[in-house]
């Protein structure tokens, strides 16, 4: 058994929004990249399986987030693999700073055909992930399954270049993005605490027209985004 591994991260200005705190999308970004560097340094990382024509995509993520850290602060963000499957893996994660919890998160991920963008059975990497695996439950509830919804307001725009990734689809941190651009800005402004669980469906590609569905539910937020009006993409809830 492997042990969970920190990584230090200073809030940089491009990070922070106009309150001076990091955004949410940059805290979700910290817990990404360290996925990335872990997975990389324990030996199964994109690198690895790019040389196979294999790639990895999250499927669910759920995060809390407690506090905001602010511009220039240092944080540590731990992160660990406690579950394996040939069909999935679960990574978590932590952000801290010295001497208290600032968010959580679990995240879901699958392994596919970069070709026939088909799942992938994960056993082949059996030995190399039993040796990073660690005895440490996830922090928080795993990813909710969400349902559709029916959305009280919508707006659409273009899949452009700035959206996409080396995957050659619209980034994590993209759907993230157009999800909080909806929401009332006061509601950021003032927010003290918040989970957010997200599902993605399927992939949206350059030059797809993309369809951001809300509804609100008291202190609740739910989201679905969808591709040229048929294909379901992404489906969010946020709670503050």
């Amino acid at each position: 058994m492997a042990e969970i591994t920190s990584y230090p991260h200073r809030v940089e200005p491009q990070e922070v929004d106009f309150t001076l705190r990091a955004s949410v999308a940059s805290i979700i970004n910290y817990m990404l990249n360290v996925a990335g560097t872990d997975a990389h340094n324990k030996g199964f990382g994109v690198d690895v399986l790019q040389g196979q024509s294999f790639t990895w995509v999250l499927s669910r993520l759920a995060v809390e987030v407690r506090e905001q850290p602010r511009q220039y602060e240092d944080v540590e963000v731990d992160t660990w693999v406690n579950e394996f499957n040939r069909l999935s893996s679960t990574r978590n994660f932590r952000v801290r700073r010295s001497d208290s919890l600032l968010a959580e998160g679990v995240s879901q991920w699958c392994m596919i055909n970069m070709e026939t963008r088909q799942a992938v059975d994960m056993s082949t990497l059996k030995d190399v992930y039993e040796r990073a695996m660690v005895a440490e439950p996830s922090p928080i509830a795993i990813p909710a399954r969400l349902r559709s919804i029916e959305p009280t307001t919508t707006t659409s725009r273009p899949v452009v270049y700035s959206d996409i990734d080396f995957n050659r689809h619209v980034n994590t941190l993209r759907y993230i993005d157009l999800i909080f651009d909806t929401l009332p800005i006061e509601l950021i402004e003032n927010n003290n605490g918040l989970r957010i669980d997200l599902n993605f469906i399927a992939e949206a590609r350059y030059g797809e027209v993309l369809t951001i569905g809300a509804v609100e539910e008291g202190n609740t937020w739910q989201f679905e985004i969808s591709a040229d009006g048929t294909k379901t993409l992404c489906r969010a809830k946020i709670t503050f």
